[in-house]
């Protein structure tokens, strides 16, 4: 290392002893120290000499581009342990399958949506007979980040058959500072089965991000979960995907207790007075495939209402229900 240091110049011994060997003051000494401080920021030996032996050397210039080339090989580093975890947890069977791995995270990260759409619903087979898939990881963090709609179906679609399609991962997406990809999270969440993802879904009716509590319930109602009940019939008032909720509140009506929560519920809003006609309209049609005595007592009086829209909507449906 010396006789390197001393063949670039950077480092020149005082002096030789009577048999040749390098002798070396404390001033080169504290030289040699100086030039492996360097060193350890990230200098090349070039920089290093240039700091030691040039007077105008302005040492700021030279940190702030090692901060930079620092944090641009941390990035590099970190994505490239990102992708050797992800191959990992796959399980890869041989280097076919690793390949296989690699190849399908780069078209996840392809800028061609018809690539990461064709990354996504893809599947091949490994030499041991076994599917090799994109891990769940690198699935969650490529549908929250998806902007495509196509894409972004294919990859919810890939999420639900991977297991329990990463909702631990999802959950964090559901907390995320930005609207859309809260959004993402629970439309994810919504197509995976199972009581984790279902869990998830109760949490969100409580969150204050109106989009995602209404995606929640429509969720939930077609699993049959009572809790969606307030969100649903509130969709049905303010018209936001009211057909929808409507259909998840017909679908939980099929249970008798439920049906009569729902017919009371939707009766309250429309006793509150303070509905304007086009959401007491959607109120009355959602009693429609409400079953139970209550909703026929309610459809009844609104078939006098003195909204004649509501009151021609009440007794038409009325009919239709004394028919079947």
């Amino acid at each position: 290392m010396l006789r390197h240091y001393e063949s670039l110049g950077l480092v020149r011994p005082t002096g030789r002893t009577g048999v040749g060997y390098r002798e070396y003051s404390s001033e080169d000494i504290r030289r040699i120290f100086h030039i492996e401080s360097l060193r350890s920021l990230g200098l090349s030996l070039r920089e290093v000499g240039r700091a030691l032996d040039d007077p105008g050397f302005a040492p700021s210039e030279l940190v702030d581009d090692l901060i930079r080339q620092t944090r641009e090989r941390i990035a590099a580093e970190t994505e490239l342990l990102t992708r050797l975890r992800r191959i990992d947890a796959a399980g890869p069977a041989d280097w076919e399958d690793v390949l296989r791995i690699v190849a399908l995270l780069q078209a996840l990260g392809s800028e061609s949506a018809g690539k990461r759409q064709r990354a996504a619903l893809s599947s091949t087979v490994s030499s041991s007979g076994e599917q090799t898939q994109a891990p769940v990881e690198a699935l969650v963090e490529a549908v929250l980040s998806e902007s495509d709609p196509n894409v972004a179906g294919a990859l919810r679609w890939a999420l639900a058959r991977s297991g329990d399609g990463g909702v631990a991962l999802l959950a964090e997406g559901l907390v995320s500072p930005v609207a859309k990809v809260r959004e993402r999270a629970v439309q994810s969440i919504a197509e995976i089965s199972g009581a984790e993802a279902t869990e998830l879904l109760r949490d969100a009716l409580a969150t204050s991000d109106l989009v995602v509590r209404r995606r929640a319930a429509l969720a939930l109602g077609a699993r049959g979960v009572a809790d969606a009940v307030p969100t649903l019939i509130d969709m049905v008032v303010d018209g936001a995907n009211d057909v929808d909720a409507a259909d998840a509140l017909s679908a939980l009506a099929s249970d008798p207790v439920l049906a009569d929560q729902i017919a009371t519920g939707l009766v309250d809003r429309l006793d509150g007075g303070t509905v304007e006609t086009p959401a007491r309209l959607r109120l009355t049609q959602a009693l429609a495939d409400i079953p139970g005595s209550t909703t026929s007592r309610a459809l009844a009086e609104l078939s006098h209402d003195e909204d004649r829209a509501v009151a021609l909507t009440a007794t038409y449906i009325l009919k239709l229900r004394d028919a079947r």
